[in-house]
C-alpha cells in the first residue's frame, strides 16, 4: 500500500480572483490520486505574500469547507522566491513525504502532478515541470525569457531550460535545500545544485485563468540580475577582460599620438577624443554598477535578516 504524503505549495499575492477555481483542480487532482492508490493523503498549503485583497479571507474560508486547505500569512510582502522559501521550510518540519510547488495563476498543468508523483514513487527525488512551449507568451517575453536562459548558460549557470518554479521534491531534498542560508534566493539554480536524482515532466502552458501578472517588466529584469548574480562570477571577470582590451587600446593610441608628434603632424580629431572619454566613462560606471550588485548582495548576506514573519498559520 502507497503511504505517501504529499503537500502542494502555493505562494499568492493577490489571486483573490483565482483562488476559488485553483483550490477545485488541485484538489481534484490530489483525491484522483487519494483514489488510484498513487497517494495516501494530500493537502494545500496556501502561502499568503502580504496580499493587499481578499486572499487570506478567501483562504480562511477554503480551509472551513475542504479539509485538504492550509495557509501561512506572512506579515508584509517579501516577493515570490520567499515567499515560497516559506512554504518549503514549512514543509521541510511538516508530517510529508514530498512537496509539489506551482504558482495559483493555473497556468502550468496541474495534471502534470500526477505524472510527477509517479516519477517519485518510482525513487526519483526532483521531478522538473519544464513547459513544452511558449505559446501563450507575448513575443517580448517568449524571446527575452529565451535570451535569459542563454545567459544564464553562457553566464556558467546551471538551470533546467523553460522551468520555473513547478516541481516534485522528495524530502530529503527539500531538508537540503532550506539547509542552505543565504537570503539572495533563485530556487531554480539552488534546486538544481542538489544532485540528487531527477527527472523532468513535460506539459503545455495555459493561458492565465484570471487576474494579472505578478512579473510585469522591472521584476523580471531583477529576477534576471538576481540569477546572473547568484550563480556566477563571470560578470566580474568581464570587467577584467575588457579593462585589459581597453589598456591595449590606450596603448596603441598613445604610441600613435608620440609617431605623429615626433614626425610634425597635428593630431587631430576631438570627436574621437571626446566619444572615447564617453564610451570610457560609461565602462567604467557600468563596472562600478556590476560591481555594486555583488557587493548589494554581501550586503544583505552579512546582516542576516530574517526572510519572512508568519503572522497567522493554518495547519492541520
Amino acid at each position: 500500500m502507497n503511504t505517501t504524503k504529499l503537500v502542494i505549495v502555493v505562494p499568492c499575492y493577490n489571486e483573490e480572483e483565482v483562488l476559488h477555481e485553483t483550490t477545485r483542480q488541485l484538489s481534484s487532482v490530489l483525491h484522483g490520486m487519494e483514489q488510484s492508490g498513487q497517494i495516501k493523503e494530500g493537502c494545500l498549503m496556501y502561502v499568503d505574500d502580504g496580499s493587499r485583497d481578499a486572499t487570506w479571507s478567501l483562504i480562511e474560508q477554503l480551509s472551513e469547507n475542504n479539509p485538504r486547505v492550509m495557509g501561512l500569512k506572512l506579515a508584509h510582502n517579501v516577493g515570490h522566491q520567499q515567499a515560497l522559501w516559506a512554504g518549503l521550510e514549512w514543509a521541510a518540519t511538516s508530517r510529508f513525504d514530498a512537496i509539489v510547488s506551482i504558482d495559483a495563476d493555473l497556468q502550468d498543468d496541474v495534471q502534470a502532478i500526477i505524472e510527477m508523483t509517479g516519477r517519485f514513487n518510482e525513487g526519483i527525488d526532483i521531478v522538473y515541470g519544464v513547459r513544452k512551449e511558449r505559446k501563450t507568451d507575448t513575443f517580448f517575453k517568449k524571446h527575452t525569457a529565451q535570451a535569459f536562459y542563454k545567459l544564464m548558460q553562457t553566464m556558467g549557470g546551471d538551470i533546467v531550460y523553460n522551468h520555473a518554479d513547478f516541481r516534485l521534491m522528495s524530502k530529503r531534498t527539500l531538508q537540503a535545500l532550506v539547509s542552505h542560508p543565504e537570503r539572495n534566493l533563485f530556487l531554480r539554480g539552488m534546486v538544481r545544485g542538489l544532485g540528487y536524482p531527477s527527472a523532468f515532466v513535460y506539459y503545455d502552458r495555459h493561458e492565465r485563468f484570471a487576474g494579472e501578472s505578478k512579473y510585469p517588466l522591472s521584476k523580471m529584469l531583477n529576477f534576471a540580475i538576481d540569477g546572473i548574480t547568484s550563480f556566477s562570477v563571470k560578470p566580474l571577470r568581464l570587467i577584467t577582460t575588457f579593462g585589459i582590451i581597453f589598456m591595449l587600446i590606450a596603448i596603441g593610441i598613445i604610441g600613435y599620438a608620440l609617431y605623429a608628434h615626433l614626425t610634425g603632424h597635428t593630431i587631430q580629431g576631438w570627436t574621437s577624443l571626446l566619444i572615447s572619454l564617453w564610451f570610457i566613462g560609461g565602462a567604467i560606471l557600468t563596472a562600478i554598477g556590476v560591481i555594486g550588485e555583488y557587493i548589494g548582495k554581501i550586503y544583505k548576506e552579512v546582516k542576516r535578516r530574517p526572510r519572512y514573519f508568519i503572522e497567522k498559520e493554518i495547519s492541520r
